[in-house]
Formats: structure tokens, sequence, C-alpha cells
């Protein structure tokens, strides 16, 4: 019913870019609040990014001014722009929609040399 699928991660050296998507479908996407987590081996998941249905934006402490979260409800699509990147975002990178236990199934980030 609902689902959420993330791609965009891979392998990028520190100070590297990469952008994540999640497509979402099975709601009304431009009502809901979404959010981007992510969970290191041997760590807590951690909430990233929310961006609400009108456009506001916040952020980790550990990722702001580096990160950006978009949204574009005519695609579905909420983004992750991930700049300046350091070994600890390493992680795996999950979507949710907001107050709900709906989540995609997370795309791999590496950052390595």
């Amino acid at each position: 019913q609902v689902q959420l699928v993330e791609s965009g991660g891979g392998l990028v050296q520190p100070g590297g870019s990469l952008r994540l998507s999640c497509v979402a479908s099975g709601i009304i996407f431009g009502n809901y609040a979404m959010n981007w987590y992510r969970q290191a081996p041997g760590k807590q998941r951690e909430l990233v990014a929310r961006i609400t249905s009108a456009g506001t934006t916040n952020y980790a402490d550990s990722v702001k001014g580096r990160f950006t979260i978009s949204r574009d409800n005519a695609k579905n699509t909420v983004y992750l722009q991930m700049n300046s990147l350091k070994p600890e975002d390493t992680a795996v990178y999950y979507c949710n929609v907001y107050l709900t236990h709906h989540w995609g199934q997370g795309t791999q980030v590496t950052v390595s040399s």
C-alpha cells in the first residue's frame, strides 16, 4: 500500500557530494511532512532532516550547513542533498513519513578515501 523507495547512495570521498531521493506512493504526498533518518553500524537511528508540507525545514546539528532537504510534490519525491561529506556521515539513510511507521528500505552511503 504505502511504499517508499530510496535511491542515490554510493561510495564517495570525504568532501564529496551525493543526492538521495525517496519516491512515495500510496499516500497523498503533499499532505505530509517527510523525514530523512540514518543509522550507522553500532549506533542508534537518528533524525537527519525534516521538511513539512509547507516546506519548513529542520536539521540535525551535525549536518546543518552541509545537507539540504527538499521536496517535489508533483513527483511525490523528497530529496537530501549532501555536501562536504565526512566519514562520520557513513550510514544507511532512510526516508519516513512523519508520525507514521512508513519507512523505505534504505540506501547505503559510504564516505571513505
